[in-house]
């Protein structure tokens, strides 16, 4: 029998050691704050403040694995299964060839997209290329980047292929004509498989003789298409240009705060997003990732917001404010000036100042 003394020893001990374990464990748990992006969690788990672009990597790492504990995880590249182009139809323009093709995007999957590309281009003469995200349209889905759906402003894809960039402009997962089995191809989410799809766009795109990838490659998307720009940078590097219209504003913030869009299969929480989203209705708060997140870890590469006084989707104060919590690692990182936020005087719009804006960035990024 262990005597009273023993014991009180024992418990003496041990417990200043479970209770700092516990309490170890708690801190490595904890939902670091999204404004503040100079802190991050060392290996042991204790909070830290990030003093070096090393630093910075590991609270980046905790973004991604908070993005994928939402989306599901970001297929490994045993899924780049050779590309099998198929071209559908082809129309010859102006200034550029318009082709409406399919690639492999994964085993069993075949994805839809508009390629365009400039008459000048050849393996002699190779240009730069944009990834062109289309909003949500679930009609004539990507035909809008086009110029194909009838809605001004959105035509993004057929203006740069005029400007002399190759373009590929891939349909959404769950709209107009696309309708993938996500369950059945191992995605928990649509967003998931559009970044998925959308990096498989731009191996398409590194395929191509004629295509420049020396300065990467641009993206651009105005509302599904402006937050899909930023997702499928963050994780896919060869996007060294991202341009974003009307695509976002801190979750919290998403129509100020109102409970009626966080059910499943509204807002964020449709199966063509997010519908793990809705797993946090009444506790925003402890969403693991937020866009002052995203911005910063888009650093230290070019990035250009359009986000106008009168969008009633997305609050201009609010992208404000995540654009100043991701300035710091931009400064860290050397980038400074390279997040541009523009507010025109319009509503939930991309309009014809913004977007030639937009295209300068992409000039002064990716052409020589």
């Amino acid at each position: 029998m262990i005597s009273v003394l023993k014991k009180t020893i024992i418990v003496t001990l041990i417990f200043p050691a479970l209770l700092s374990a516990s309490l170890l464990a708690q801190e490595s748990s904890q939902r670091l704050n999204p404004y503040d992006l100079l802190l991050y969690h060392e290996a042991a788990g204790k909070v830290q403040k990030v003093q070096t672009p090393a630093d910075w990597q590991k609270r980046r790492q905790e973004i991604i694995r908070g993005m994928e504990t939402v989306m599901g995880p970001f297929p490994g590249d045993d899924q780049r299964v050779p590309l099998e182009i198929e071209v559908i139809e082809e129309v010859k323009l102006d200034k550029y060839t318009r082709q409406l093709i399919t690639y492999q995007s994964g085993p069993d999957s075949r994805t839809p997209a508009y390629l365009c590309i400039p008459h000048a281009a050849s393996k002699d003469h190779k240009v730069p290329a944009v990834l062109c995200l289309h909003p949500t349209d679930n009609k004539v889905g990507h035909k809008v980047a086009l110029g194909l759906g009838g809605r001004a402003g959105r035509n993004y894809g057929a203006e740069l292929a005029e400007r002399g960039y190759v373009t590929i402009s891939p349909a959404y997962p769950h709209l107009a004509n696309y309708w993938p089995n996500l369950g059945k191809l191992g995605f928990v989410s649509g967003t998931m498989k559009a970044i998925w799809d959308n990096s498989r766009a731009i191996d398409l795109l590194a395929s191509l003789d004629y295509v420049d990838m020396s300065r990467g490659v641009g993206d651009i998307g105005h509302s599904l298409g402006g937050h899909n720009a930023i997702y499928t940078a963050v994780f896919d590097p060869r996007v060294t240009a991202i341009v974003s219209s009307c695509g976002f504003d801190s979750y919290p913030d998403y129509y100020d705060g109102a409970e009626r869009v966080w059910y499943f299969g509204k807002g964020w929480c449709q199966i063509r997003y997010m519908p793990r989203m809705s797993d946090y209705r009444g506790k925003l708060d402890q969403i693991p990732f937020d866009f002052p997140e995203l911005l910063g870890a888009l650093a230290p590469r070019s990035v250009y917001v359009n986000a106008p006084l009168h969008d009633s989707n997305f609050r201009w104060k609010s992208v404000d404010k995540c654009a100043a919590s991701a300035e710091p690692i931009y400064d860290l990182l050397g980038a400074n000036g390279k997040l541009v936020i523009d507010h025109p005087d319009c509503d939930h719009n991309f309009p014809e100042e913004q977007r030639q804006k937009a295209y300068e960035l992409f000039d002064s990024v990716l052409k020589k």
